[in-house]
């Protein structure tokens, strides 16, 4: 990583494909800053003025200056050029020749999935962020589970990776030191002391002003083997992050919720629409990477948590009695639920692992 690196980044009217293309045809960010305006126009096709300012070195004080801000924060960069960059988003056409990082940015070179989702999140949403990231410690515990600190979906993924063991990787749409939102400052500092890192494609210089959520979700998804979008809406932020891993030819995952549950809706149609896989395990997670999980790791969590449940799903595993096989005929009778709903309820109780499908239309619960 050099002045010129950063630099280079820092010029108007460039832009990351732009920066792509100097890197294609002079292999170094030094060698771009060697070269003449004119040389930079006939080589590259570049606009006469950006060459002009190029060769003039116009923001090498600024990026200077970004050094030296680094170094008073704690905080790192690495250039597309260097080894430490995660070698999954070189792969992507508009990946940023900078990161700036603070933590380990090396963990991204391990098995790396993206899980995201809303930030409205449903008590089914916040169980089965944990199950399934717990899960897959248990079958990949050097796994690295990447999202975005969002409240909801993202930030209940980051947590549920401290808490089973794994590293975890958040990327941010604001530059660092700041992190969005403010209010999971405390889990940002987790993140880093456990080894994992945050990371931004932004600047001191950039102007804070929201529109960097979108281009965020990008480097989540190319970062990352692949995606899982735990649960969304019909529309939302996690959404676009599927299409970029579509686009970057990644694995798209997503896990299925009841017909007609709004938080649900989004997963759904990615599923319907074939550009998600349906997964119901952290198991299957593995299976879709291609990840070896014979091997099976140890998860230092508690192993006798309770999964949150909702009212009516209490109220549904109630109706079971020890080492009891019922039907949803005997199930509906004993919760005085309509049979429409226990078919719903046993759906995401059965994806958490609370009850066990059997032979016949029965069902148990799982620890039975």
């Amino acid at each position: 990583m050099t002045i010129e690196d950063i630099a280079l980044t820092l010029q108007p009217g460039l832009g990351h494909k732009g920066v792509i293309h100097l890197m294609s045809v002079y292999g170094s960010a030094e060698a771009v800053f060697a070269a003449s305006a004119q040389e930079i126009v006939e080589r590259c096709g570049l606009r006469p003025d950006i060459a002009a300012a190029l060769a003039k070195k116009e923001f090498h004080k600024t990026a200077e200056k970004e050094m030296k801000l680094l170094r008073q924060n704690g905080l790192d960069a690495v250039a597309a050029t260097d080894a430490d960059y995660p070698p999954m988003l070189l792969h992507c056409n508009d990946y940023p020749h900078v990161l700036y990082f603070r933590g380990d940015v090396r963990v991204l070179a391990s098995r790396t999935v993206s899980m995201v989702g809303t930030r409205t999140i449903s008590q089914y949403g916040m169980r089965m962020s944990n199950v399934m990231v717990g899960q897959l410690a248990e079958c990949v515990n050097d796994a690295v589970i990447v999202s975005g600190l969002a409240f909801g979906v993202d930030e209940h993924c980051h947590r549920a990776a401290l808490e089973y063991g794994l590293r975890t990787v958040a990327v941010l749409p604001c530059a660092l030191p700041s992190v969005t939102p403010p209010q999971n400052a405390r889990l940002a500092e987790q993140i880093v002391a456990d080894g994992g890192a945050l990371i931004s494609e932004l600047n001191s210089q950039t102007r804070q002003n929201g529109n960097y959520y979108l281009p965020r979700n990008r480097i989540i998804a190319g970062v990352s083997e692949g995606t899982l979008v735990v649960e969304s809406p019909r529309e939302g932020g996690s959404l676009y992050t599927a299409e970029y891993a579509y686009g970057y030819e990644r694995v798209v995952m997503a896990l299925p919720g009841r017909v007609g549950d709004r938080c649900s809706e989004g997963t759904n149609r990615l599923i319907r629409d074939r550009k998600a896989v349906m997964v119901c395990s952290g198991r299957d997670v593995a299976r879709e990477l291609g990840w070896d999980i014979e091997r099976i790791g140890v998860i230092p969590a508690k192993v006798d948590d309770k999964p949150l449940l909702s009212a009516d799903e209490e109220r549904l595993v109630k109706c079971f009695g020890e080492g009891e096989e019922l039907n949803v005929s005997v199930l509906a009778m004993r919760s005085g639920m309509s049979v429409g709903e226990v078919n719903a309820l046993l759906l995401g109780l059965e994806i958490g692992g609370v009850v066990r499908s059997l032979p016949g239309k029965m069902y148990e619960l799982a620890g039975n």
